[in-house]
């Protein structure tokens, strides 16, 4: 392993002491601590790997803070979630600003209130989960056609349970609901 790949707090792999993590570097050598000992390395000589899976992106032409960025917003819309932000734009407009309030039917407990805003933003987190759900089961490699459409079937029993809350939406493209979608 090139002194050049290390870089302190990497985790590394030695034949003989096993596995360490890189404190310094010198211009040839680098102090590991492997359980309780620290040792000098000569990282070209002595067989050291990497003990944690690496990635190198050559030609990279954008700061790297951009770069991971624009990694983890890729994730996140893979993913189905949503910004807060997004997920408000899609409450009704006479919602805003409005509140869950629930009456327990002993007058000796408190009522509850949650924010619209709120209680829409875990509802639309259900939603999106619910879509992963799916499409983890429609690409799932080990279960039948018979079993993918047999959980299909509760996932879309789940939607059809709320489209209760489908007057909440502003636009019915993000409304629940309960046909099978293909």
């Amino acid at each position: 392993m090139k002194i050049q790949s290390l870089t302190i707090g990497l985790s590394v792999r030695h034949p003989q002491y096993g596995i360490g993590t890189v404190k310094t570097i010198s211009e040839q050598t680098a102090e590991i601590r492997f359980g309780d000992a620290v040792r000098v390395i000569e990282p070209e000589l002595s067989g050291l790997v990497p003990a944690e899976p690496s990635v190198a992106v050559s030609g990279l032409e954008m700061p790297l803070g951009q770069f991971v960025a624009s990694t983890i917003e890729g994730v996140i819309e893979r993913l189905g979630f949503e910004k807060p932000d997004a997920v408000i734009e899609q409450l009704g407009v006479r919602w805003h600003k409005g509140k869950l309030v629930l009456h327990p039917s002993d007058l000796a407990l408190q009522t509850k209130e949650v924010p619209l805003e709120v209680f829409f933003h875990k509802l639309v987190g259900i939603r999106n989960q619910l879509r992963v759900l799916e499409q983890k089961i429609n690409a799932h490699p080990v279960l039948t056609d018979g079993e993918k459409v047999e959980m299909q079937q509760y996932v879309t029993r789940c939607y059809g349970s709320l489209t209760t809350f489908n007057l909440l939406f502003k636009d019915k493209d993000g409304q629940f609901s309960s046909k099978a979608e293909s």
